[in-house]
């Protein structure tokens, strides 16, 4: 019967066979096998009857029993009965064992690739919560469902961001759109007049969703490693002197007191100062929000394990212990209502992880909870020594 017009064909989940009447695992398995055991029956048949047989004729002519013909031949008749009975007793407990054991095995893995095989289904169809259990099979199947079941989650874990990507996506463009539709309403209606304040009302939400934009271009292009590094030799003393000196004025502002500390002899640094700018700003401008009038944010440069640390700590709210993992994370927010009313878009940490990531460094949050302030660290692989002239 052929579908109708319109109708909708679900995907065909029945289990494929493209082979035919092909069998299956356990039927390949139990074939070979048997195909073995005919084989080592037939050669051990042959063995005994042709090479057995010469030999100990040979053996009885040369004995120092010294007995007839008939003895000789009724001795050998003796030899190869035992010897034939012998053979087929052995090799039908032999097959007997071996059909039990590959009966038991090849059931354990055909049960353990029915499970992967559902657990790969609900997978394909949306269920990321789907795992497999432990076969107990061996190093290599184990190492199958771990490899699936951390598969799974990664999934599952990317799943749940993509959600929330969209859901903090939608948040953030409601407030600045409904700040529009409502102002040009008032302006229809009215209401208020378009006068320079309510211009400049319209001119910031819509700068707020023009940097959203830019932000999101900005960290997927990051993310994916299509960033387009300008390389340079740069003294990380000139680079923290730039961001401090261009965060001054908001800063100052703020009330907020910026302190540059610098270590001696620092080696240089192979980056894109320019996209260092961005990091470096990006935690300044975190640490100037989040600092209360009064407070200090401290940029410090120095060295550890031989790496370049570029360190932006400040006295301001802190971060809790629970949500230290996730500060990189696109649009998350340790306080959601607080962090959208202090103007960030909630990329910019993530940002700075992909751009510090392309130059093969790394960063990190700390921080002793609420109220005691927090610090991240850019940790940069120092340049390469040139070499004497």
């Amino acid at each position: 019967m052929s579908a109708g017009p319109g109708a909708v064909v679900g995907p065909d989940t029945r289990p494929r066979n493209p082979g035919g009447a092909r069998s299956g695992l356990t039927g390949r398995l139990l074939t070979a096998l048997a195909l073995v055991l005919v084989t080592a029956g037939v050669t051990a048949w042959l063995v005994a009857g042709v090479v057995g047989p010469p030999i100990f004729h040979e053996h009885m002519l040369r004995s120092d029993a010294g007995g007839t013909g008939s003895a000789v031949d009724h001795t050998e008749e003796a030899f190869l009965t035992a010897g034939a009975l012998s053979l087929l007793i052995a090799l039908g407990t032999a097959a007997l064992v071996a059909l039990g054991v590959s009966l038991f095995l090849t059931r354990r893995i055909g049960a353990s690739l029915a499970q992967l095989t559902s657990a790969a289904r609900l997978v394909a169809g949306g269920r990321f919560e789907a795992r497999v259990p432990d076969p107990g099979m061996g190093p290599e199947l184990d190492e199958l469902a771990g490899a699936f079941n951390h598969m799974a989650a990664r999934l599952d874990e990317s799943e749940g961001l993509r959600r929330r990507l969209l859901s903090d996506v939608a948040h953030e463009l409601r407030t600045p759109v409904a700040t529009l539709s409502a102002q040009l309403e008032s302006i229809e209606d009215g209401i208020v007049p378009l006068d320079a304040g309510t211009v400049q009302v319209l001119r910031d939400q819509g700068a707020r969703l023009t940097r959203l934009a830019e932000d999101l271009a900005a960290v997927t292009r990051a993310e994916s490693g299509d960033v387009r590094l300008d390389r340079s030799r740069q003294d990380p003393a000139d680079l923290v002197a730039s961001a401090a000196a261009a965060i001054g004025p908001r800063a100052e502002a703020a009330g907020v007191a910026v302190v540059v500390d610098v270590a001696p002899a620092l080696p240089a640094l192979d980056v894109d100062p320019e996209r260092l700018a961005q990091v470096l700003g990006n935690l300044l401008d975190n640490a100037v929000r989040h600092t209360p009038a009064g407070g200090t944010v401290r940029l410090r440069a120095g060295t550890a394990g031989g790496r370049v640390e570029l360190t932006v700590g400040d006295t301001g709210e802190g971060i809790d212990a629970q949500h230290l993992p996730h500060v990189f994370e696109r649009f998350y927010r340790a306080e959601d209502a607080r962090d959208r009313h202090s103007g960030g878009s909630g990329i910019g940490l993530a940002i700075t992880k992909a751009l510090v990531e392309a130059h093969g460094g790394t960063v990190r949050a700390a921080s002793e909870g609420r109220g005691s302030g927090s610090t991240f660290v850019v940790s940069l692989p120092a340049a390469p020594a040139t070499p004497a002239r």
